[in-house]
């Protein structure tokens, strides 16, 4: 097994950046997600790790071993991409078996791994069949099978479940973090979704336009986002956002049309900064409906409910306060009418405050 560090790397396409400056330290047997919207750099990374892309600045180590230079098939990884990458014509042994028999690998040896990988991942039965014989579950099985055999000392995952529903996706990301977990083996994961990022990662790296926002286990992003863009980017329904200013000598929270104190655990962040530019933060988890017993002080808001989507466990509901639009959800055996006004209670130890220019969070 093998750590993998990224030290201080940048890949430039002429004068277009795409990544600047990465450093990331991804721990022997770690499960690290790299997470971030389309274009931000992520699968660049993930293929300059796997030696697919040369890289214009720093270095790259597995193992230990700076690797640069070394071709793609000496670094001892495997790569299981979105498109599933399975030969047509071969049948689902000889996929798997395709690796070692370029390597000369004796037919024994081939055999018994073969055997391993189907029995981990519950695909014997499947083993003659061709790939347009599989559903798409099925094929992503084989795409892991193949890097099971391998034997590699990191696994690269490029958004491997894109192309299947939202209900075989679920159960493939159970799958794979269980394999992970059982194999032991490092793993870097690239995905743009944030709930797979946050129910499959030992560690999340938030990556936006070329530049690393965050590393951090998932409910250290979640609880202590780093700056706008990635408390915006963890969380679903999305963190709720407000131009405010700090007032009254920095103990209150002044937005568009509504006003709070500014909460006990912030008071020292926001010190000398009155009138000062903010952006109040706050999860619709955070945001108490009447009915909910709060988890600490809370800070009364009237609010006109707008939209309600029912979720069956739960009903996510779109309401204004002032010119501010607040996400918070419901029990939905409380019903909410369209139009109504509703006083909501903001858990103030739960409040983030972000500088307005630098984006950056205030507060520990």
């Amino acid at each position: 097994m093998a750590g993998v560090v990224l030290d201080g790397v940048t890949k430039r396409f002429g004068d277009v950046r795409v990544i600047e400056g990465l450093n990331l330290d991804i721990g022997d047997g770690e499960f690290m997600v790299l997470v971030g919207p389309s274009g931000c750099g992520k699968s660049t990374a993930l293929r300059m790790v796997a030696g697919l892309e040369e890289i214009t600045g720093g270095t790259i180590s597995i193992g230990g071993k700076v690797v640069n230079d070394v071709p793609p098939k000496d670094r001892d990884i495997a790569m299981v991409f979105q498109s599933y990458a399975l030969y047509p014509h071969m049948t689902v042994k000889q996929n798997l078996e395709f690796g070692h028999k370029i390597r000369k690998t004796p037919q024994a040896e081939l055999d018994r791994l073969v055997a391993e990988a189907a029995q981990i991942l519950g695909i014997e039965p499947l083993l003659a069949r061709k790939p347009k014989e599989l559903s798409g579950g099925q094929r992503q099985r084989v795409a892991l099978g193949r890097a099971i055999v391998r034997k590699p000392a990191v696994f690269l995952f490029d958004e491997p479940l894109s192309n299947l529903d939202a209900k075989l996706r679920v159960q493939m990301r159970a799958e794979i973090k269980k394999l992970q977990a059982r194999l032991g083996v490092t793993a870097i994961y690239v995905t743009h979704d944030q709930v797979e990022a946050m129910t499959m990662g030992h560690r999340i790296a938030v990556l936006h336009a070329g530049i690393l926002q965050q590393v951090g286990a998932p409910l250290e992003l979640y609880e202590r986002p780093a700056n706008l863009f990635v408390a915006a980017f963890i969380g679903s329904p999305p963190m709720n956002f407000a131009q405010a200013t700090l007032t009254g000598g920095a103990t209150a929270i002044q937005a568009a049309g509504f006003s709070i104190p500014v909460p006990a655990s912030l008071r020292a962040a926001v010190s000398g900064r009155d009138g000062a530019r903010v952006v109040l933060g706050i999860r619709p988890e955070n945001l108490v409906p009447p009915g909910k017993e709060p988890r600490g002080p809370t800070a009364p808001l009237a609010v006109t409910v707008e939209i309600v989507e029912p979720l069956g466990n739960e009903v996510v509901v779109h309401a204004r306060a002032g010119q501010d639009t607040l996400t918070y959800k419901q029990d939905p055996h409380r019903p909410t009418v369209i139009g109504s006004t509703v006083e909501v209670g903001l858990e103030l130890d739960a409040l983030h405050l972000f500088d307005a220019t630098t984006e950056r969070r205030l507060g520990a």
